[in-house]
């Protein structure tokens, strides 16, 4: 904290008031908090701090969000998550900053790409849509494709988030592709993330990434998630449902363009 200067700390509050915002708002914005810690500080020691900041935002996403939760999506995603989880790990331990930033930015974009393509073909027919918190689970899940594709994502949501805490826009292109809506969207992630980033910790403290500088930076900036998260529920339910997915993938896009040409 001694070589950070005012602005630089300026700036670090107002991308943790963002990470509080994209909790309980557009999840995905936190993406733009993630290259500006990356910016301020070096690559790999900015996961370690963004990490509790993530979690505190988490905590108070569970807070709001906790009764939209579909539980058996999370469990289905969980075995191919912990996988993902484990690889990362294996990666960080040899790769330097540029391989975690251009890996990264590649994957946002190109789960981008697929998700723009998905929407410009015209949908299967569906015996009843999801509804968020309020709607039946669908069928397509239970098939074979929904299995692969729910495994896919997990594996890619827990290698992101491992190396990069960037596994929000991963899963929530996966959560728009199921169909979700925003209260079961924001109840699912949120307790999602709240057990992956709480998993990711001891991996974090053994490969470094968190020591006790990082969590004195962690404890002065965690007061900037609150105000961004109050702003993000009150915003909330002004946002209509096809600017909330506009806004979740376009951020997910600037993230990566981020990462890539940073």
């Amino acid at each position: 904290m001694d070589t950070i200067t005012l602005w630089q700390f300026a700036t670090l509050a107002a991308a943790s008031a963002l990470v509080g915002f994209s909790k309980t708002a557009v999840s995905g914005a936190n993406t733009v908090s993630l290259a500006v810690f990356a910016a301020v500080l070096p690559a790999r020691e900015s996961t370690g701090v963004l990490l509790p900041i993530l979690i505190a935002g988490d905590l108070i996403a569970v807070l709001v969000y906790r009764r939209h939760a579909h539980w058996p999506t999370l469990l289905r995603l969980f075995p191919a998550v912990a996988g993902g989880v484990v690889a990362g790990a294996v990666f960080m331990l040899w790769a330097d900053d540029e391989a975690v930033r251009t890996s990264i930015g590649a994957i946002l974009l190109l789960m981008s790409g697929i998700t723009l393509w998905r929407r410009r073909t015209p949908p299967e027919p569906e015996p009843e849509p999801w509804r968020g918190p309020e709607r039946e689970p669908g069928t397509d899940a239970a098939s074979r494709g929904g299995r692969i594709k729910a495994r896919s994502y997990g594996v890619l949501g827990g290698f992101t988030t491992m190396v990069a805490n960037a596994g929000g826009p991963v899963m929530s292109l996966y959560l728009l592709s199921a169909g979700f809506r925003k209260l079961g969207f924001l109840g699912t992630s949120a307790w999602f993330f709240l057990i992956v980033n709480t998993s990711k910790v001891p991996f974090s403290v053994g490969l470094g990434l968190i020591d006790l500088r990082s969590l004195l930076l962690d404890a002065a900036l965690v007061l900037f998630v609150v105000p961004g998260a109050w702003l993000g529920r009150r915003c909330v339910d002004r946002i209509n449902q096809r600017l909330f997915d506009r806004l979740v993938i376009w951020a997910t896009v600037l993230g990566g363009l981020q990462l890539l040409l940073r």
